[in-house]
């Protein structure tokens, strides 16, 4: 069963820093591209990056470039998000997704929240 489990969110000042970890389950970790978004009430979810299988950056939202970086660890089967210089724009609940065997899979969200 596939699984993927996002945490580390919670609330920070405007500037500060937060590290998300997606761990995961289920399928051939190593071998598919991960993607991180994130979802603001109201709105619709979010592309924010996509890590290749190798830990390279394939893509990333224009609006957490240069504040954002994006990493895993195929041992451990966890991708991660490192956010630095966070706004309050970037509050939101944050997703972990793969695209497996033509399925979407989502985690269940962990939420970030930028306030003073």
């Amino acid at each position: 069963q596939v699984q993927l489990v996002e945490s580390g969110g919670g609330l920070v000042q405007p500037g500060g820093s937060l590290r998300l970890s997606c761990t995961t389950a289920g399928f051939d970790f190593s071998s598919y591209v991960m993607t991180w978004y994130r979802q603001i009430p109201g709105k619709e979810r979010e592309f924010v990056a996509a890590i290749t299988r190798a830990g390279d950056t394939l893509r990333s939202a224009d609006s957490v470039k240069d504040r954002f970086t994006f990493s895993r660890d195929n041992a451990k089967r966890a991708v991660y998000l490192q956010m630095n210089s966070l706004k309050p724009e970037d509050t939101a609940l944050y997703y972990c997704h793969a695209v497996i065997w033509g399925r979407d899979y989502w985690g269940q969200g962990t939420q970030v929240t930028v306030s003073a």
